[in-house]
């Protein structure tokens, strides 16, 4: 396990975030992205919210924002060195956006960003 602080680790999961390809990037619609210690060891990430796949004329503009939370100490847990640390924020950051687009578990592994 490595220790990485966070400030630090919000400035990882901000530069994964910067790092989306930009046409990717502009289709993140109504997400809130935050950071919390966590609770599980397991779990690394977490997607809540309606998939753009799923939204309908009844989505509007009062919805709430969908909401990816990054779990820091799960990640720290994960890694041995801060470089694994940037590695899994990234790949934990592009899988819980993929499930914003609406792309399941299964595919997300096959794609390599299980």
């Amino acid at each position: 396990m490595v220790e990485v602080g966070r400030a630090r680790f919000e400035e990882l999961v901000a530069d994964a975030l910067d790092d989306l390809p930009p046409d990717i990037g502009r289709l993140v619609d109504n997400v809130a992205v935050v950071v919390e210690d966590g609770r599980r060891a397991d779990l690394l990430g977490r997607y809540e919210g309606v998939p753009l796949t799923e939204r309908d004329a009844g989505y509007g503009l009062m919805a709430m924002p969908d909401r990816i939370t990054i779990f820091r100490r799960a990640v720290c847990a994960s890694c041995d060195s801060e470089a694994a640390v940037v590695d899994q924020v990234r790949t934990t950051v592009i899988h819980e956006v993929g499930h914003h687009f609406g792309i399941d578990d299964d595919r997300l592994h096959q794609l390599g960003w299980g």
